[in-house]
């Protein structure tokens, strides 16, 4: 593995050797924007994947939450991987190969049943825990606040009308529940019609609606019988309208804040587009 791991730091290659001392890497997985490493290797222990963070990751932390709290009712079933190793200072982790190629960019990011089975695993997976975070509405109108703060594109004027919104937003606390954070077809895998969930490094506690404003801006917007098939998984829609309005303007803001700092122009004008449409 020395030609892939040497973008690892020496600590990660070194808990590596002691974990999977005889595997071999079949492919970097990795997306090349952020600086989180993705491995696809095998060993004496059969297929697995490794990731690891950079200096600057926070993602491993919260994935291996996620595995430790949230996943055992997914993993038992077959729809998430398990995890194997995990160090947090390090930053790096070991699950299992889960099987199935991703759902996004193939025809079952169009078929109503993939979304009907996605809803219906994210309604079990929020159904594990529900507690109210006394802070979470103060924490969010922060974290809107501190993107518009970070350097960016959005027009002048749409700046202006979300802080003028951001300031009559609630303060204080909300109801929360386990949540993937990244919950759409980039991250859902299709294996012989079975829909099954990867990639954990943004899962926490937040509202339910936190888990819909990604398939909401992209694959309900272009067909509504996939958010019919969805929330017909899920068993109900929970998203009230004010709340709802507010992860909308958040991930908006965040889409384009976060794009433009990573140079991905055409996520930055996605980001772009959803923030004109909501202060049209």
């Amino acid at each position: 593995m020395v030609d892939e791991l040497s973008r690892l730091s020496p600590e990660q290659r070194g808990l590596l050797a002691g974990w999977l001392p005889e595997a071999t890497v079949l492919a970097d997985l990795s997306w090349g924007l952020v600086e989180t490493r993705v491995l696809d290797v095998v060993g004496e222990q059969g297929r697995l994947i490794v990731k690891a963070g950079g200096v600057a990751d926070g993602h491993i932390a919260r994935e291996l939450r996620a595995h430790r709290e949230w996943l055992r009712p997914w993993v038992l079933t077959g729809h998430a991987p398990s995890l194997l190793f995990g160090d947090e200072e390090a930053k790096i982790l070991v699950t299992r190969y889960l099987p199935g190629e991703l759902v996004e960019g193939t025809s079952a990011q169009d078929h109503p049943e993939t979304y009907r089975q996605a809803g219906s695993l994210l309604a079990a997976f929020h159904g594990q825990l529900s507690v109210v975070d006394d802070e979470w509405n103060d924490r969010f109108r922060a974290r809107v606040e501190r993107h518009l703060a970070q350097p960016h594109r959005i027009d002048p004027k749409i700046v202006r009308c979300v802080h003028a919104e951001v300031s009559t937003w609630p303060g204080g606390g909300a109801r929360v529940v386990p949540t993937h954070g990244d919950w759409q077809p980039r991250n859902w895998l299709i294996d012989d019609g079975v829909v099954r969930v990867i990639d954990f490094g943004r899962a926490d506690l937040r509202p339910t609606t936190e888990d819909f404003v990604r398939l909401a801006r992209q694959d309900f917007a272009r067909n509504d019988e996939l958010e019919a098939a969805f929330i017909e998984g899920y068993g109900s829609d929970p998203r009230e309208p004010e709340e709802w309005r507010r992860a909308l303007v958040g991930e908006a803001v965040g889409t384009a804040v976060w794009a433009y700092g990573v140079g991905d122009e055409g996520f930055e004008r996605f980001g772009h587009q959803l923030l004109a449409a909501l202060y049209a």
